[in-house]
């Protein structure tokens, strides 16, 4: 009886082992099959590499690795349904990032803002100033804006730039400009029945920086046709 419960066991210990070799040798074929599709190009070889790597090997990094490369790819659904939506305070300064990134995309902007706020308060930029300030006139938190415009329009420098991509071609404007649009849009915001005319003449300046600001020329037009429908009644 002995001598077969030590078979049974020589058995489980030996199939363990080769579980634990399989293992590794699988873990070795996917980080050659990532780095392979990293060399080509491929960035859903990459996703798929990545994604058995989680499952055979599982690890934060890894895990926030995969969520990036979704959101990269506009895949915002899978990458908040891998990493969660919840601000965790032990959450990684990527994962922090493509929760505030991909909530802002799916048009979750009160969630996304937490998820800003806290990159914000690690460390200032004027990047994370203007999400935070576009994110705010969204909610109609004003005030909040208006610090994010200040330390923005303070801090930007003539080398900034700041892409948009409403028309066909995506263009760029210095991000000094892009301030100055969402300080005339926080103030008709404030109050549309009366701030026409200083939101224009902020959108102006806003031109003056970028002749090719697009969004700025359209905010004008916006705001002068309400302006003209206001007078019209």
């Amino acid at each position: 009886m002995k001598q077969f419960k030590y078979t049974i066991l020589l058995a489980f210990c030996f199939s363990m082992q080769i579980q634990a070799q399989n293992q590794t040798t699988l873990v070795s074929h996917y980080k050659a099959f990532y780095a392979q599709m990293q060399q080509q190009g491929d960035i859903q070889g990459v996703i798929n590499a990545m994604t058995h790597l989680v499952l055979l090997e599982p690890n934060v990094k890894r895990k926030d690795t995969l969520a990036a490369l979704y959101m990269n790819e506009g895949k915002y659904v899978q990458a908040l349904n891998l990493i969660g939506v919840e601000l965790l305070d032990t959450d990684t300064n990527l994962a922090t990032e493509v929760k505030a990134v991909s909530l802002k995309s799916l048009n979750e902007p009160k969630r996304a803002i937490e998820h800003y706020e806290a990159l914000y308060k690690q460390k200032r930029t004027v990047s994370l100033a203007y999400e935070l300030a576009d994110l705010k006139i969204q909610t109609d938190d004003l005030t909040g804006a208006s610090l994010n415009i200040t330390y923005g329009i303070a801090n930007a420098t003539t080398d900034m730039m700041k892409p948009y991509y409403e028309v066909q071609t995506p263009y760029q404007v210095p991000v000094l400009a892009g301030f100055m649009y969402l300080k005339a849009i926080a103030k008709f915001r404030e109050n549309p029945e009366t701030n026409h005319d200083v939101s224009i003449s902020i959108l102006n300046e806003a031109l003056q920086l970028a002749p090719n600001f697009n969004m700025a020329n359209l905010a004008i037009d916006a705001i002068r046709a309400q302006k003209e429908a206001k007078t019209t009644k």
